[in-house]
């Protein structure tokens, strides 16, 4: 899998057509974790870049220690 190319896949010009429905994968719970993820992986084909129903989602992250978990806290805090 080349990720750094599956990094890059443009939301605004991408064929959503072509993108995996995450809606629709489905993973053996009873599996373990490592191949949960290997299963994952394989039918979501890009794990930056997928449907989620009619929505396109693109996932990036920041180059940063701070974890999502801490970002969310804070971000709740101001709500």
């Amino acid at each position: 899998m080349d990720f750094m190319k599956m990094k890059q896949v443009d939301v605004c010009t991408v064929d959503r057509e072509s993108l995996v429905d995450i809606t629709k994968i489905q993973i053996d719970q009873n599996l373990p974790k490592e191949q949960r993820l290997e299963e994952f992986l394989k039918q979501v084909k890009n794990p930056y870049c997928y449907r989620c129903g009619k929505v396109v989602v693109k996932v990036s992250f920041s180059d940063t220690e701070t974890t999502l978990e801490e970002c969310l806290e804070r971000y709740l805090k101001t709500i």
